[in-house]
This record gives structure tokens, C-alpha cells and sequence, in this order.
């Protein structure tokens, strides 16, 4: 196996940013300006957010803080880039994953909810590929600018490679190891999912859930967690094997409650598409182990909101 060489924190690195939405932005902005490192973003091209960058040229931030980056259109595959963070949604991912993999870069970072990232390990190689879980909250307005809540409640981000927690930290953006960071995405899943879709329902019918309808929700996680064990896997962390293990109500008066607090579901509302993605994963690994799809999982698509019944 190729040994790469792990940078410092104080090092200038040459960093791509694939997806420069709310998460990507704020990541750029902040390893641009803070880390001092020469950071290039690449956006879709014809997208309203390519347009924005190309005319800023920088991340600017809503008081007008700027950080200057490169702005491409489409990655570029000769350039050895020190990481490249890929801060796509999952359902996004298949389209960058050729270029991705003939790409020189030294790391590929996945930061987004997955059920299955296996494929992406398979895409890169396993030698540079890792993962990581963003944990911040942004926003973009109409005009392109970034207004970002970083470390709130002394919430971090998640990586599986020490050298980039370190770099992270170094910009600015609070991080922590997660040394099976692949298990905890894929236990992780589940709840992602029962809060998204609570979300786009508080959200379209502008009211918090009703009980039934997070028993259900709290119901599909359950059901979640018990094709994770079938597929051989442990539930993970510990905090996750607990709830595993309590009543569907508590989880059910969790989603309750949160349904209420609009700040959550505002920020969790825009994910139908990878909410959707998701539970699809989730029915193809059910297929894959010759077991019956789950109702309970089917359940919890955001388009099942009109119709729920516990």
C-alpha cells in the first residue's frame, strides 16, 4: 500500500471542495481564510451557486468577510490535491465518482449521510478514500452569501483520519476523530432519515407531527437498526444501541418535540432527496439479504405523510 504522508495543521495544502452549498461553503470559507490553505471550489455546472462564485470569486460571508478561492466547473483530475471533500448529498454522489476516480488526488474525503459507503470506497480506493460527518449549521441567501453556526453547543465535526481533525481544527472548525466512521454513518442513517422526514411534514403542513404519525417514524428506526444486525453489523456508538433498545415511545416524543422547534425543522426540511435516497438504500440492502422489505421502513418517505397510520 502507497504511504501517503500526513500534513501538519500549519502546512498549505492544496484543498478541493466538491459541492459548495451551505456545508461545502463554510468549509472552503473557513480552510481559504483561516487555514491559509489554496482551496478551489468546484459547482455544477450551469448552477445559480457557479454563477454566484464565479462572480465573487471567494466565499462571502453575509457581514462581507470574504475568502478568495478558484472556482471550477468541474474537478480537475491532474491537479494532486492534498484532500478533496466531497459535500454532496449521496443521491448527487454518482456523477463526480468517475472523475473522483481517476482523479491524482492524495485523499478523497465523503462527508455526507449514507447508508452503504462501501461503493465509495470501491470508487476511490481504499488506501486515499475516507469519511466524515459535517456538523455545523449554514445558510446561503438569494445573493450567494454564507452565514455559518460553527461549534454551536460544542457540537464537532466528525473524521475518520487524524491529520484532517487536526487541519480542521487548525481552520477553525471544530472536529473530532470517529475511528469507525463508516459503522456510525450507517447507523446514523435511520435517524437522519426520521428527522428529515419529520421535518418536510412540520414544515408543508406548518404545524409539528402528530403522535401517531412520529410512532411510526420512531417505528421505521427501529425497524432500521434491526436490517443493520441482519446485514452483521453492530449498532453504533453506544449512545445508538441504547436507543435501539428503549421503547419506540421515547424516541417517538423525541421527534415530537423537535417537529415543534422551527429552527430544526427549517434546517432539515430541504432534504426530501436524501431522505428518499436513503430509505432506497435501505430497501436495496433489505433485497441483497433476501429479506422481506420492511413496511415500517417504506413508511418513513416524506411522501407517506398524508397517509400515515400507526
Amino acid at each position: 500500500m502507497t504511504q501517503i504522508s500526513a500534513p501538519t495543521p500549519s502546512s498549505q495544502l492544496r484543498i478541493a471542495v466538491i459541492g459548495p452549498g451551505q456545508i461545502g461553503s463554510t468549509f472552503a470559507s473557513r480552510l481559504a481564510r483561516n487555514g491559509g490553505h489554496e482551496v478551489t471550489v468546484v459547482a455544477r455546472p450551469g448552477s445559480p451557486r457557479l454563477a454566484q462564485l464565479q462572480r465573487d470569486v471567494a466565499i462571502v460571508d453575509c457581514d462581507g468577510t470574504r475568502a478568495e478561492v478558484r472556482v471550477l466547473d468541474q474537478l480537475d483530475e491532474e491537479t494532486a490535491y492534498d484532500l478533496v471533500l466531497v459535500t454532496l448529498l449521496a443521491h448527487q454522489v454518482d456523477a463526480v465518482l468517475p472523475a473522483l476516480s481517476r482523479s491524482a488526488a492524495k485523499c478523497i474525503q465523503f462527508m455526507f449521510n449514507t447508508f452503504d459507503p462501501t461503493p465509495l470506497e470501491g470508487a476511490g480506493g481504499a488506501a486515499r478514500c475516507t469519511f466524515g460527518m459535517p456538523i455545523v449549521q449554514a445558510q446561503l441567501d438569494t445573493d450567494g452569501k454564507l452565514k455559518a453556526t460553527i461549534g454551536a453547543g460544542g457540537q464537532k465535526t466528525l473524521m475518520g483520519r487524524r491529520q484532517w481533525v487536526a487541519v480542521f481544527n487548525a481552520a477553525g472548525l471544530p472536529a473530532a476523530l470517529e475511528p469507525d466512521m463508516p459503522l456510525w454513518l450507517r447507523c446514523h442513517a435511520p435517524l437522519c432519515v426520521a428527522f428529515e422526514s419529520v421535518s418536510i411534514g412540520a414544515v408543508e403542513r406548518g404545524s409539528g407531527a402528530s403522535w401517531s404519525e412520529a410512532v411510526i417514524l420512531s417505528r421505521g428506526v427501529h425497524a432500521s437498526f434491526d436490517l443493520i444486525k441482519t446485514m452483521g453489523y453492530p449498532i453504533y456508538p453506544r449512545s445508538k444501541t441504547w436507543l435501539d433498545r428503549s421503547p419506540v415511545a421515547a424516541l417517538a416524543g423525541t421527534l415530537w418535540f423537535l417537529s415543534r422547534v422551527r429552527g430544526f425543522r427549517e434546517l432539515l426540511a430541504t432534504g426530501r432527496a436524501e431522505c428518499e435516497a436513503i430509505i432506497d438504500a435501505m430497501v436495496r440492502a433489505a433485497r441483497l439479504q433476501q429479506r422481506p422489505i420492511d413496511d415500517r421502513i417504506e413508511a418513513m418517505r416524506p411522501a407517506n405523510h398524508g397517509t400515515r397510520r400507526a
